[in-house]
């Protein structure tokens, strides 16, 4: 198989973006753009080999990755993998923003559910303006296995930046577990006094697992 340089230069990922736009790439060819030539194997690794192995995992991990998975391909390093992801996130922060207004729970669910599956909690911040419209959606912390040290000051530090009029928060139970517990009813009580003094309401607070939601405001526990 060749390599991207063997290429004629009409065919290069690269000239190809130019030439027809971004679109007209394939799935293997975006990866060989983003992790460029050579693989941690050294000079001469074919590219589009590498690139492919890659495309088949993002279509069958639905972009779920990790840095462990990535670096399991023979010629992905760090830095290469390093690179795909830093991708991968820089998209899904900007594209899930796109003038999204919250109504309920179920309209929080799309930002929010790539975390369902997480053997981490990872707790996150969603930012809203008066209008209800997504800000920013910002992963605070990632803790081990079913817990995750959250702490008002963390959590409110963009949101001021945001100049945010509310909140939601949102976090997952590797255990498949959707009840609160006594932790995370803790945690919400900190976090709505936070608000309360600097005058930022917090809409709902979600709890998501394999298993479905749980809602906070649906359950009477947002004041």
């Amino acid at each position: 198989m060749k390599r991207i340089k063997d290429l004629p230069e009409f065919s290069r990922p690269r000239e190809k973006l130019k030439e027809r736009g971004v679109e007209a790439l394939s799935d293997d060819e975006l990866v060989a753009v983003i992790i460029g030539s050579g693989g941690s194997g050294g000079e001469g690794r074919d590219v589009r080999s590498l690139s492919y192995k890659v495309a088949k995992l993002i279509t069958k991990k639905k972009g779920d990755l990790s840095l462990e998975e990535l670096t399991k391909i023979d010629g992905i390093g760090l830095a290469k993998a390093s690179q795909i992801l830093s991708s991968f996130e820089l998209a899904r922060r900007h594209i899930v923003t796109e003038t999204i207004k919250i109504t309920n729970a179920e309209d929080v669910l799309p930002l929010i559910n790539w975390i369902a599956n997480k053997q981490q909690e990872y707790f996150i911040c969603i930012t809203l303006n008066g209008a209800n419209e997504v800000i920013e959606n910002r992963t605070v912390t990632v803790g081990l296995l079913d817990r995750s040290q959250v702490h008002p000051r963390e959590v409110f530090a963009d949101v001021i930046t945001d100049r945010a009029a509310s909140v939601i928060f949102a976090h997952n139970h590797p255990s498949g577990a959707l009840e609160p517990s006594n932790s995370d009813l803790k945690i919400q009580e900190q976090l709505t006094e936070a608000g309360r003094i600097l005058g930022i309401k917090i809409l709902d607070h979600i709890i998501i697992s394999k298993k479905g939601f749980y809602s906070f405001q649906e359950n009477g526990l947002v004041h």
